[in-house]
């Protein structure tokens, strides 16, 4: 009969829920025969039984049963997850636009999902290996961005920053500051957008619908920046809650759908005439949505806080020059409201 194998919980991973490490770590050990195991009793910390819940804490030994064990159930255990091509680590690399001991910024491109999913086989998530430090410590994802969305994406480098760091985002101590082009231009140019969110449900899952009575309360604030005539309007946006497709669909809900947005793209129109045509010029095609910058505490406590601003990609500058705005625009239009 096989040994059982025992694991030291490393310094980094202190405070992880047991069944997130599991899953994280072990890989070719399916998430729900660890449940399975953990109802049974056979996987231990300490010698005692485990709790999915339960929070680990740094050199606790984790006991998980052999294959032979689990009466064949389990797939190995010590196999390792695939190996990070080197075409991937070059990549990742290239995307860091600041570090230092702490955190790690990366301005993160169009297309390319934060973390997995259904059907999601490369992602940020899955090219943090890649950014490990000198110690071997991968750094820790601690908000996201939309797969369509591009820009500023923030790192965690150790446990602790990762902790820091989602206070200072629960808090709302984050200024996230994106960019956006808009199908037509606001009644209003300044102000906040004030409608709870709720997912829709049904064959819409992916979307998010206003609901005033059972939604969770989502707050934008927005200003317009340049328009053309009343075709486009580049505005930026700064959301003081952090929901799913919060800004995608605020600016829907305001009328003013972000050009290229495949989900929120409902505009009502009284005549025809209002019917907007934009395909004659030469626009990305993609959601006009750049997440420009980042400002919050440092999550070490020291030193000046960060400040970190993500440069706009090529094809969303095209567009922008197309339209006759002003891509190199770097002003905090909502300096009034810090």
């Amino acid at each position: 009969m096989s040994a059982p194998r025992i694991i030291t919980i490393p310094a980094d991973d202190d405070g992880q829920r047991l069944d997130r490490w599991i899953k994280k770590n072990v890989p070719d050990l399916p998430y729900g025969l660890v449940q399975k195991l953990l109802r049974k009793g056979q996987i231990r910390v300490n010698g005692k039984r485990a709790k999915p819940d339960q929070k680990l804490i740094a050199g606790q030994e984790l006991r998980l049963p052999a294959k032979d064990q689990a009466s064949g159930q389990i797939a190995n255990a010590s196999a390792k997850p695939p190996v990070l091509s080197e075409k991937d680590r070059a990549f990742i690399r290239s995307l860091v636009i600041y570090e230092d001991n702490d955190v790690i910024a990366l301005n993160k491109p169009h297309g390319l999902a934060t973390q997995g999913g259904t059907n999601m086989t490369r992602h940020i998530d899955g090219m943090l290996d890649g950014l490990k430090n000198k110690d071997g410590v991968r750094p820790r994802l601690v908000h996201r961005l939309d797969k369509d969305t591009s820009g500023v994406l923030l790192l965690a480098r150790s446990a602790q920053s990762a902790k820091a760091l989602g206070h200072i985002f629960k808090g709302r101590e984050a200024k996230k500051i994106y960019w956006a082009l808009t199908l037509s231009v606001p009644e209003i140019y300044e102000g906040t957008v004030t409608a709870p969110l709720k997912k829709a449900g049904g064959t819409n899952k992916e979307r998010m619908r206003i609901d005033d009575e059972e939604g969770k309360s989502a707050i934008t604030d927005y200003k317009v920046i340049e328009t053309a005539n009343t075709e486009a309007a580049f505005i930026t946006f700064w959301p003081r809650t952090g929901r799913t497709h919060q800004i995608r669909a605020h600016a829907e809900f305001m009328n003013c759908p972000i050009l290229g947005d495949p989900k929120y793209k409902k505009r009502k129109t009284d005549h025809a005439h209002e019917v907007i045509d934009l395909s004659a010029l030469n626009l990305a095609g993609r959601l006009h949505l750049h997440a420009y910058s980042l400002q919050c505490p440092h999550p070490s406590g020291k030193g000046a806080d960060l400040n970190i601003t993500a440069p706009m990609p090529d094809d969303l500058r095209k567009s922008w020059q197309e339209m006759g705005f002003d891509p190199d625009f770097d002003e905090d239009p909502f300096l009034d409201l810090s």
